[in-house]
């Protein structure tokens, strides 16, 4: 075969194609002719003319593409070959020299990195926390002025002039005199996009430099207290603030990371090693030598924050489906509850018996969602459980009313 004139077989291939499609075609027609079913010859005789049509501008348009000769061919080939091969070999063999010297982003720089982002985010979430404590504590003679902090983006059309600052100064006066009093309308406040629009006074700003003070002790020591306390700001936030629509979703994310947790603790050593090597709030950890060596203790028993703010979102979703049923008592936050701290009990057993990390969603998701499940089947509160939706639609919103309505009779 002439490798220099492929486009001559393509031909000779299309011209006998074209022959056995034309006699098949003919011999159909014919035989359909001769049983009475004219209108089926003519279907398949116009079929034929199309395909020769569209074999024949098939043709055309290969006789358009510039041949290529067997020289640029092999160059082509050969020069695709040769880009493919060299990243593989001198990249496998730079691997190797790569892996015994030490990386660009070490773990010391990585860990510098997540401290100085944990630092700010713990800070902000443990004043977060702590700000109605402090609240309380702090005496009433100290001023509680209030501030407002308010960040807007105004339209690009408009030019603002003197006079128009001073009239918006002056708006601006009257609104909030009107917000205070409880009567602002809509007509009162401009059409702008808010980024920041956040209140706060002198108690606030006093949790907040205590808050910092903690986050300074957490870069100057890395103490496992002051970790324990941004671990347990931000798990308290995260199952304030994440929240899930309804059970199905739960059940959904936990069972995936029922299996995902599972997977990477036994099949791999990648969730020990992350939790052992990043020097960052996002374990709870506590140590086992305390009593022999004080707050210097340095054997650290860990749990992650996942373990706690993922079960956590699910047994809250549960607390706010007890209180749309508006009973005497909160049974299915309760029953979920007393199920994680029998789920979690049992890691630690499992973990101190085997003497090995343990993934705790293991333990934890079949406890979280079978003893909810258990209680609504026994209480017939399956189909409002799983009907039940934090933010419902409009269409499902009646519905869920008259669930409610139905659920407090049945209790009264």
């Amino acid at each position: 075969m002439d490798v220099a004139c492929p486009l001559e077989h393509l031909m000779v291939i299309q011209s006998l194609l074209h022959g056995w499609f034309l006699d098949r075609i003919s011999t159909v027609a014919h035989s359909a002719a001769c049983e009475g079913c004219f209108n089926m010859a003519d279907v398949l005789n116009d079929t034929a003319a199309q395909l020769k049509e569209n074999l024949t501008e098939s043709a055309q348009n290969a006789t358009t593409k510039p041949q290529a000769t067997a020289e640029g061919m092999a160059l082509a080939y050969g020069s695709l070959l040769i880009m493919a091969v060299l990243p593989i070999f001198f990249g496998a063999f730079r691997s190797v020299k790569h892996h015994k010297e030490q990386q660009i982003f070490s773990k010391e720089y990585i860990n510098l990195l997540l401290t100085g982002y944990f630092f700010f985010l713990g800070v902000l979430a443990l004043a977060h926390i702590l700000s109605p404590i402090t609240a309380k504590l702090l005496p009433d003679s100290i001023p509680n002025t209030q501030y407002h902090l308010l960040f807007t983006k105004l339209d690009e059309k408009i030019v603002a002039t003197p006079e128009d600052e001073k009239k918006e100064s002056e708006t601006n006066v009257s609104v909030s005199k009107k917000k205070s009093e409880g009567t602002t309308s809509v007509s009162d406040v401009s059409d702008t996009e808010e980024f920041i629009n956040y209140s706060f006074n002198n108690k606030d700003l006093i949790c907040l430099g205590v808050c910092t003070i903690i986050g300074l002790w957490y870069l100057w020591k890395k103490h496992w207290i002051a970790n324990n306390l941004f671990g347990l700001a931000f798990a308290i936030n995260g199952v304030e603030l994440l929240n899930l629509n309804n059970i199905v979703t739960g059940c959904i994310l936990l069972g995936g990371l029922f299996f995902y947790d599972i997977f990477w603790v036994f099949a791999t050593d990648v969730m020990v090693t992350v939790a052992k090597s990043f020097e960052a709030p996002i374990k709870l950890v506590f140590p086992q030598d305390l009593l022999e060596k004080g707050l210097d203790a340095n054997n650290f028993a860990m749990l992650g924050l996942g373990d706690i703010v993922v079960p956590g979102i699910f047994i809250a979703l549960l607390l706010r489906f007890d209180k749309s049923l508006q009973r005497r008592h909160n049974a299915y936050f309760n029953i979920s509850f007393l199920a994680y701290i029998a789920g979690l009990m049992g890691t630690i057993l499992v973990m101190h018996i085997f003497k090995h990390a343990q993934p705790a969603l293991l333990y934890l998701v079949p406890a979280c969602i079978g003893a909810p499940l258990l209680l609504g089947l026994i209480k017939g509160d399956l189909k409002p459980m799983f009907q039940y939706e934090d933010h419902p639609s409009d269409e499902n919103k009646d519905k869920e009313d008259k669930t409610s309505k139905t659920e407090i009779k049945k209790d009264k």
